[in-house]
C-alpha cells in the first residue's frame, strides 16, 4: 500500500459554510468582542439543547472548570475526587485553586470513573465534598451509580462533559447531571468554535456569580470597582458565531462520528481486539474519538518511559505504539490513550484510589493506557480512506 497523498487526521473542525453568515455579522455590527447576538444565541441554543436552565460561554473548557470548582467551595487545602484516565485541564483547575486532586480509578465497562473505586475513595477520605466525572471520548459515565454514591457521602458533582456534547445517558443529555457542568468548543470537539467553553447548571444565583469572576469581577459601578478576583474568561462574540453555525449540524456530526466507530467495530471482527465500550441499553455515545484496545494475549513488547517508549515486533502480534509509528509512515494520524494522571510527573504525589484501596495491583486505567490508541476519526475521511486504515491495522498483526 502507498501512503495517503493528504493526511488522514485524528479529528478536525468540520465546517459548513454557514459559520461565516455569522462571524460576518459579528463584523459587520461591530460587535467583535465579548457581547453581542451569538452570545446571547448559543447560550439560549445550548441550554435547550442539554436541558440545563443557565449557561455561560467563556473562552475554553479549561476555564469553565476552573469556574466550577470556585462555584463548588474548593479551597486551599481541600480533597478532590477526579477522574484518573482524562486529559490534564480536568485535574488542573483543582490545583489553580491549591487544592488535592485524588484519582479514581478507571473501569472495563465504559472507560469512565469505577463507581466502586469511588465508594472506596469516601471510604478513605469521607470528608471529600466534590467529584469531577469525565465522559472520556463521548462516552457517558454510570451516572445512576456514582450520583448515587456521591450522593450517600453528601457530595456535589462536577461533569466534565467536555469530549461528549449530544451524549445521551438514560436519554437525558450529558452536561446535565453535575450541579456544575463543562462543555468545550476546542477545534477537535464534535462541535467546535475553534476555541471556546460552557458553563452549565440549573441554579441561577451560582451561574450569575461565574459570569461576574468571567469579567473580572467587574461591580455594577460607574468606574472600574473590583470587591473579588475575577479573570478575563469570556468567550468573544465572533467564537460564538463559529459555535452557533455549527450546532444546527450536532447530530449529523454524531451520525458520522458513529457510522467510523461501526465501520471499524466490523473491519476488526476477526482480530484480537475490542472498541472502546459502551452500554447500549443505558448510553448513547457521541462516538467523539474510535479507540482501539489490543488483547493482553495479543500483545508485542511494549515498554514505555516518560517520554519514549521502544517494542520488539512479533509476528501474529502488536501493540499501540507499533501500530501508531505505521500510521505515521502511512500519512494518518493516531494518539495514545489518555496516559492516566496518577502516572503523569506533575501529579505522581498524590492519591490514587482503585476499587480495592489504593494499593491495588488491579489497576485499569494503566492497562488500558498500555493496550490501547485513539484510531483516525475524523468525519470527513472517506470510507475507502478507513478501509485503508483497517487493512492498515491488519497488517500490524500479520
Amino acid at each position: 500500500m502507498k501512503p495517503f497523498e493528504k493526511r488522514v487526521w485524528l479529528s478536525t473542525p468540520t465546517m459548513h459554510g454557514g459559520e461565516m453568515k455569522y462571524i460576518t455579522q459579528a463584523y459587520e455590527s461591530n460587535w467583535m468582542s465579548t457581547e453581542g447576538e451569538n452570545l446571547e444565541k448559543i447560550e439560549l441554543e445550548i441550554c435547550k439543547k442539554t436541558g440545563c436552565k443557565y449557561g455561560v460561554p467563556l473562552s475554553s473548557g479549561t476555564a469553565a472548570l476552573h469556574l466550577a470548582i470556585k462555584l463548588a467551595g474548593v479551597k486551599q487545602g481541600d480533597n478532590v475526587f477526579c477522574s484518573d484516565m482524562t486529559f490534564a485541564a480536568s485535574v488542573n483547575s483543582i490545583i489553580y485553586e491549591k487544592a488535592n486532586p485524588i484519582f479514581i480509578d478507571t473501569e472495563y465497562d465504559t472507560w469512565n470513573m469505577d463507581p466502586v473505586a469511588l465508594e472506596k475513595a469516601f471510604e478513605l477520605y469521607p470528608d471529600t465534598k466534590v467529584v469531577v466525572v469525565v465522559n472520556l471520548y463521548g462516552t457517558p459515565a454510570k451516572y445512576d451509580e456514582i450520583c448515587a454514591v456521591a450522593q450517600k457521602y453528601g457530595a456535589i458533582i462536577i461533569e466534565d462533559a467536555a469530549e461528549s456534547f449530544g451524549a445521551l445517558y438514560k436519554g437525558k443529555q450529558t452536561g446535565t447531571f453535575g450541579k456544575y457542568n463543562v462543555l468545550s468548543f476546542n477545534g477537535n470537539k464534535i462541535i467546535t468554535g475553534s476555541s471556546g467553553g460552557m458553563l452549565l447548571s440549573d441554579d441561577k444565583e451560582t451561574v450569575d456569580r461565574a459570569r461576574k469572576w468571567s469579567t473580572q469581577s467587574r461591580e455594577n459601578a460607574p468606574w472600574y470597582q473590583h470587591e473579588d478576583i475575577g479573570y478575563n474568561y469570556r468567550m468573544s462574540n465572533v467564537i460564538a458565531g463559529i459555535v452557533r453555525g455549527q450546532l444546527p449540524y450536532l447530530q449529523q456530526h454524531i451520525d458520522q462520528k458513529k457510522a467510523i466507530y461501526e465501520r471499524y467495530k466490523e473491519g476488526f471482527k476477526s482480530l484480537p481486539v475490542t472498541m472502546n465500550p459502551y452500554d447500549a441499553d443505558t448510553m448513547t455515545p457521541n462516538f467523539w474519538l474510535s479507540c482501539l484496545l489490543i488483547n493482553k494475549d495479543a500483545m508485542c513488547k511494549q515498554e514505555r518511559s516518560d517520554t519514549d517508549s521502544f517494542f520488539i515486533s512479533e509476528k501474529g502480534k502488536t501493540c499501540p505504539d507499533e501500530i501508531l509509528k505505521v500510521f505515521e509512515q502511512y500519512n494518518a494520524e493516531g494518539r495514545p490513550i489518555w496516559k492516566p494522571m496518577h502516572m503523569q510527573p506533575v501529579y505522581r504525589d498524590y492519591a490514587f484510589v482503585t476499587a480495592n484501596g489504593n494499593t491495588s495491583e488491579k489497576n485499569v486505567g494503566e492497562d488500558i493506557f498500555h493496550r490501547g490508541l485513539c484510531l483516525p476519526s475524523d468525519n470527513k475521511m472517506t470510507v475507502e480512506e478507513q478501509d485503508k486504515i483497517i487493512e492498515i491495522v491488519r497488517s500490524c498483526f500479520e
